[in-house]
């Protein structure tokens, strides 16, 4: 059976070539007006009212007109714009499949996260500037204040592919990782909290707490000065999620009061800050600019991991990465 495949995909030409010859025998819509960003609304594009299959970022009030969708896959590990009640009605109603791209983006993000872990561990940012002699008390101190990661406590909120990949990555350090989730399945490789207990959890006082919530009505500022004060004295924070998640006057109050000993940001509110917001010169944050993600040849692994559930969705196998 054919199928008609719309994508808005912004990607290199050598990659649209791959999309081409791995939909051969089909007919892709690429669209004239590709979406330029994950975090940007998605044009209109009369294309998608013709498709059986959306891969992009297809606008979601569109999609209520496009009659003919059976499955849209979506070129983010976010679900931001589509993560509301009455899209998950409407694609539920017309037996619409729809999967995020979260295997794409797991890898990277779980070295992204270990790398701040590992950076902190060895105090490398000090450590980096320092030309302090042997011997000398600073150059003792660096030493003295390194922690390993072995044994250490380690809390997952918003525990998904990511945090998954993440686990894997920290178990030969043999630290004590819990994950925290949404909707719990029931098959995690470790102890996993409903949402509704992260008070409870922040109490356990883990020595690390890695923040990959989505942004969402429910995790606006998620972490505010209420959370922060549940951690213990001297926990590090750790945001790969979403900026939106993370109430950043209360981070600075946190962290100017050694509540928080450090914190690593990959995404702040807004992207990226303001010159002269105070976070920028706060000496114990590190912030990265929204990379986590990223990885040589990325468009390149996003169109295979397409590819790949394009032949599941043609052999009516279940679908990797699907979220509704």
């Amino acid at each position: 059976m054919a199928f008609r495949i719309f994508s808005d995909l912004s990607a290199p030409d050598a990659t649209l070539a791959l999309l081409k010859n791995g939909t051969l025998g089909h007919e892709l819509l690429l669209s004239q007006m590709p979406a330029a960003s994950v975090l940007e609304k998605a044009p209109t594009d009369p294309r998608l009212y013709l498709a059986d299959i959306a891969f992009g970022q297809p606008d979601p009030e569109s999609v209520a007109r496009a009659r003919n969708l059976r499955w849209i896959q979506i070129s983010s590990s976010s679900i931001t714009r589509y993560d509301s009640p009455e899209f998950r009605s409407l694609v539920s109603e017309r037996g619409i499949a729809v999967c995020n791209s979260a295997s794409v983006y797991s890898e990277a993000c779980a070295n992204h996260t270990l790398a701040f872990m590992l950076a902190q561990s060895r105090l490398l940012p000090e450590s980096l500037v320092s030309r302090e002699p042997g011997g000398s008390p600073g150059w003792n101190r660096l030493r003295g204040n390194s922690v390993p990661l072995r044994g250490q406590s380690v809390l997952i909120v918003g525990y998904g592919a990511i945090g998954a990949r993440l686990f894997e990555l920290l178990r030969p350090f043999e630290m004590h990782v819990t994950g925290v989730r949404r909707k719990l399945r029931g098959n995690e490789p470790l102890p996993v909290l409903a949402v509704e207990s992260i008070d409870e959890a922040l109490e356990n006082g883990p020595d690390h707490v890695v923040n990959i919530l989505p942004d969402s009505p429910s995790t606006a500022h998620f972490f505010d000065s209420q959370r922060f004060s549940r951690m213990k004295h001297g926990t590090l924070f750790y945001n790969i999620g979403r900026g939106s998640t993370v109430d950043q006057q209360a981070l600075l109050d946190a962290l100017r009061s050694g509540q928080l000993a450090a914190a690593w940001l990959d995404v702040t509110e807004p992207e990226p800050l303001l010159n002269g917001h105070p976070l920028l010169a706060q000496p114990n944050c590190f912030i990265t600019p929204h990379v986590a993600g990223g990885h040589r040849d990325e468009s390149v692994t996003l169109v295979r991991h397409f590819l790949g559930n394009f032949g599941r969705f043609s052999r009516g196998e279940a679908l990797i990465d699907r979220v509704m």
